[in-house]
């Protein structure tokens, strides 16, 4: 594993649970608003040393692990990492962009939670990620994760320059009879394009919101 950085506490990345949170290094994407784009490029040198320790001395503290990156599934020895993360005691939270199917269909039974970024609708996917994506590996991503027995959730990141109400009517149909979607709030602060930016109101979220519900079980804003 590249690991770029260990977070060794959080109460808010995996819900109902303290998890310590591991980010990988390199993506295949380049969305302008990534707010971790120091991890976009991977390193040659894996730096893996230490945290299995660190794990060994929080049994009991920590509910859970959240892998997430970058994007964690360029990872080759991502399923090992799981088992050996599972074979500690610790539940496993897994975030990806969905855009390699094959390997989430190999980890996804030894995840406990998945969330999956939906980037924008199909045809607009490429735009937003800023790459040629095969938008036929998300749908396929999107199948094994809801016909998986893991817990999950979808969610998108809300800019107003990027997205409009006719987007999000069409993601919801993408994933319709979805368990759980978060509308993320976009945040300004250490981004990957410094000159985005959002003006996306209250009232804004609640007409997205109520169209959202007309597909998907749960909706909510964070």
């Amino acid at each position: 594993m590249q690991i770029g950085g260990i977070q060794k506490s959080s109460l808010l990345d995996y819900p109902d649970k303290i998890s310590a949170i591991v980010f990988t290094q390199g993506c295949n994407f380049r969305c302008g608003y990534c707010h971790n784009p120091e991890l976009i490029v991977m390193k040659k040198k894996p730096e893996l040393s230490g945290f299995f320790d660190f794990l060994q001395t929080r049994k009991g503290k920590l509910d859970g692990v959240v892998i997430t990156g970058g994007e964690p599934c360029l990872q080759t020895d991502l399923h090992d990492f799981i088992k050996k993360i599972h074979n500690l005691g610790f539940c496993v939270k897994l975030d990806t962009n969905g855009s390699m199917p094959d390997v989430l269909q190999q980890v996804i039974s030894d995840v406990d939670y998945v969330a999956m970024d939906i980037k924008a609708p199909l045809e607009k996917y490429s735009e937003i990620a800023k790459i040629n994506i095969n938008t036929e590996k998300i749908k396929e991503s999107i199948n094994i994760i809801m016909n998986s027995t893991a817990d999950y959730e979808f969610r998108t990141t809300v800019l107003k320059s990027q997205l409009n109400i006719e987007d999000f009517e069409n993601i919801g149909k993408l994933i319709k009879g979805a368990k759980r979607y978060y509308l993320q709030k976009f945040v300004s602060s250490k981004i990957f394009d410094e000159s985005l930016k959002n003006e996306i109101s209250y009232s804004d979220f609640t007409q997205i919101t109520t169209i959202l519900k007309k597909y998907i079980k749960e909706v909510y804003v964070r």
